[in-house]
């Protein structure tokens, strides 16, 4: 029985030319990386461009990899990068669309077409909850909640230590409790 290779090895295969070995590491992590990024800046147009950008550094940086973290921890912070540059370019965190309401309840799950109504109901709580948090808090949940990273991880990629990151995951989930209950 053969095992998998670990996203790390695929790496260095990759780095060594082995194209396929990219096509499984993107296709592990495509799906995740997106949500993150989308989840980030909620726009999707944006979200798109942020993730191709990170997938051409991934590219770009594949001959001088080393595995010194996890692949997805490294991954996520060239995201996390990325975003930091997005916003510095930005100067300042913009208003959300006029139409974002719309945009998001036209992004519906294509595989469950008959989900009830409340559990969608309940999402957009949640999602609108998440959007209304200081962005270095919702990162921190969306890196924690969505990628199950550990706070180690999360400190790696954002920059921080963990005790920061324990502290703005802490506020965060007071936060949004305090918001759901209210509606």
């Amino acid at each position: 029985m053969t095992r998998e290779p670990t996203d790390e090895e695929l790496m260095q295969a990759f780095g060594r030319g082995e194209a396929n070995a990219f096509e499984t590491l993107y296709a592990r992590h495509r799906a995740p990386l997106f949500r993150f990024l989308h989840g980030s800046v909620r726009d999707r147009g944006l979200a798109e461009e942020l993730f191709q950008d990170v997938w051409q550094r991934v590219i770009a940086a594949r001959i001088r990899y080393r595995p010194e973290a996890r692949f997805a921890t490294w991954l996520y912070q060239v995201a996390h990068h990325r975003l930091a540059d997005h916003w510095r370019a930005k100067r300042h965190r913009p208003d959300p669309p006029p139409d974002g309401e719309e945009r998001i309840a036209r992004e519906a799950d294509p595989d469950a077409p008959d989900r009830r109504l409340s559990e969608f109901e309940e999402r957009r709580r949640l999602q609108r909850a998440l959007e209304e948090l200081p962005p270095e808090q919702r990162e921190a949940v969306l890196l924690r909640l969505e990628q199950e990273l550990s706070l180690e991880e999360i400190g790696r990629i954002t920059g921080v230590g963990r005790e920061t990151v324990k502290s703005r995951l802490r506020y965060a989930m007071d936060k949004l409790r305090a918001r759901l209950r209210a509606s």
